[in-house]
């Protein structure tokens, strides 16, 4: 339960941060802004990136013992 609640967080705050970043981005870049797809690669980024991460601590512990 306790991974599942990090997860909700890290998408939470990903989303809010990259949204933002866009938003700003795109008015700088004369772009369009998409706020559901930029929502949703946030959203895979971050989960790739933490849970790679917590991976890899893994990893690194088990090969230390």
């Amino acid at each position: 339960m306790k991974a599942l609640e990090a997860n909700l967080v890290v998408i939470f705050w990903a989303v809010i941060f990259v949204e933002v970043i866009g938003y700003i981005g795109g008015q700088l870049e004369v772009m369009t802004y998409v706020p559901a797809q930029i929502g949703i690669v946030a959203t895979i980024a971050a989960l790739i990136f933490t849970n790679g991460v917590k991976l890899v601590a893994n990893s690194d512990t088990k090969a230390k013992n």
